[in-house]
């Protein structure tokens, strides 16, 4: 499975945030990785350097082999709260589809 993590221009993409949301998401998505190709991470500040609330945006785009890719998308007041919530609902979008391909 491989991570991909993409800032936009706005946000500071230090080695060191996307090593540990990259260990984040492997680690929270370990159970499906055999499902996975590749998983990318989108992560945007809505309002720039203005101060709003939830205004940190994290979109997840999970390729699954010979499937189309499904995307979620979570908004929050932290990086980390927002690739958290995204991660949850990818994990549960995940379980959902990989639930019914195994049951056929």
């Amino acid at each position: 499975m491989i991570v991909k993590i993409n800032t936009d221009k706005t946000l500071e993409g230090h080695e060191k945030r996307q090593d540990y949301f990259k260990a984040q998401m492997e680690n929270e998505l370990k159970h499906y990785q055999s499902h996975i190709t590749r998983i990318e991470a989108h992560l945007k500040d809505e309002n720039g350097s203005k101060e709003g609330v939830n205004n940190i945006s994290c979109l997840l785009e999970a390729r699954l082999e010979g499937r189309q890719p499904i995307v979620v998308s979570d908004k929050a007041d932290t990086f980390e709260l927002a690739m958290s919530g995204a991660t949850d609902k990818m994990k549960n979008s995940l379980g959902k589809i990989i639930g019914k391909l195994q049951n056929h």
